[in-house]
């Protein structure tokens, strides 16, 4: 849906710079300022369909001459009737372009200058030539230089404009760079105040682990009787002043990520993008080859895009640490009965059918470094089954074949991700 709207947009602009023009010796015959912008529209927007542009072009030229000559001079259809030649400049260019692109990889400077000089007046000659017929071939082929000096002119300004346009996205992508850097430098600072709280509490922790114990032994050894209710209720009354304080720490992250995050939202392409370059390095990192691919069904947006971050990203890397040297990992996308549907299918070690049960919860893990004595924490899952479940209203279950990979599946609501139903 994007694709199009770009088009509708890059059209009417089209249109709208028709307007610009010089009238050549030819009766109705315009040099435009559309000419220009159309080829770099269509660099611009690399990923629309030059065809369907084109024939956007064309109408939107048509209804613009229209609008702002033929109804102000009161000639409607003899303007329409003069304007046709000029759009079928712009279906041409579009499907020639179109035909172009299909066997480039891709359009550099020097292509599109090229590029645009040969569609240029290719497609000038097809719009004279339904103009004038056979007449647009005379002896001295004055008609024909003319429109190739244009077609050099107009690619000039074309490679100029889109090497000024390179230099503009550098500059606003180095702006924004700098102004993350900034944010995620204020984002830092307020964390390092909150995390030395947590710290501070880690001692407290161990004080009132320490007098636990002791309680238990004196139960456990019968001693100090008297003295159990009393200590008792002095643990409760510390571990309630560590509550408040941890409390005090969620609330503080917590507004450090409202106050600090883009909370925007993002399209499903996007993120999925991001996710694959970042997890096919921390692969790589590991000395594994692996292959991560995304088929994105139909693509969306969503404000809970840190959520599907979180998710797919745990997910992943589980995936990857189950895959010894090299493997794939599969992500498709599809929507199914109003959900969301997200299969994420890895060719690794697999699950095995006795920890199925556990593998959401909590604290459980299966990998332990055998030569240091370290186990993984567990909470990956754990983390992704509550964010699933309990901030996203979905669901999420293992099917695996025990040393042949394994497949998550995981629905999400429509509307809790989009905001909407379908």
């Amino acid at each position: 849906m994007r694709k199009y709207r770009k088009v509708y947009i890059a059209s009417f602009i089209v249109g709208l710079s028709s307007l610009l023009y010089i009238d050549f010796y030819i009766s109705n015959f315009k040099f435009s300022f559309a000419g220009v912008m159309f080829p770099l529209l269509l660099y611009i927007y690399d990923d629309s369909n030059p065809i369907a542009f084109g024939f956007g072009s064309g109408i939107s030229l048509l209804f613009f001459r229209w609008l702002f000559y033929g109804l102000l001079q009161g000639v409607l259809g003899q303007q329409l009737y003069y304007t046709m030649p000029e759009a079928v400049f712009y279906i041409a260019y579009g499907v020639m372009f179109y035909a172009i692109k299909k066997s480039i990889t891709s359009i550099t400077y020097s292509k599109i200058f090229i590029i645009s000089i040969i569609l240029d007046i290719i497609s000038n000659i097809l719009e004279t030539y339904l103009r004038l017929g056979e007449d647009l071939f005379p002896m001295d082929y004055k008609i024909i230089k003319t429109l190739l000096l244009v077609g050099v002119i107009r690619a000039s300004l074309v490679c100029l404009m889109v090497i000024g346009y390179k230099y503009y996205r550098l500059f606003l992508v180095k702006e924004e760079h700098e102004k993350r850097y900034r944010n995620l430098l204020q984002i830092t600072s307020q964390l390092k105040t909150e995390t030395y709280w947590m710290e501070k509490n880690m001692d407290y922790i161990e004080n009132v682990m320490s007098k636990a114990y002791q309680l238990f032994l004196n139960i456990n050894e019968d001693k100090n009787r008297d003295d159990w209710a009393k200590e008792a209720l002095e643990i409760a009354k510390d571990i309630h002043e560590i509550k408040k304080e941890y409390k005090l720490v969620v609330v503080g992250i917590e507004d450090i990520m409202a106050n600090r995050l883009d909370n925007t939202g993002m399209y499903f392409d996007e993120l999925a993008a991001i996710l694959q370059e970042s997890l096919e390095r921390e692969a790589k990192s590991q000395n594994k080859d692996i292959i991560i691919k995304f088929n994105i069904g139909k693509n969306f947006h969503t404000k809970n895009h840190y959520y599907l971050m979180s998710i797919f990203r745990n997910v992943i890397m589980n995936a990857i640490d189950s895959i010894d040297e090299k493997g794939n990992i599969t992500i498709s996308h599809t929507i199914e009965n109003d959900n969301h549907q997200f299969i994420i299918e890895d060719d690794g070690s697999g699950i095995k059918k006795k920890d199925l049960p556990h593998i959401f919860t909590p604290g459980y893990s299966t990998k332990i470094d055998y030569s240091t004595g370290e186990i993984n924490r567990g909470l990956g899952l754990a983390l992704v089954d509550s964010i699933v479940q309990v901030h996203l209203k979905g669901s999420i279950y293992a099917k695996p074949t025990f040393g042949n990979g394994c497949t998550f599946v995981i629905l999400i609501p429509v509307k809790e991700l989009e905001g909407t139903n379908i």
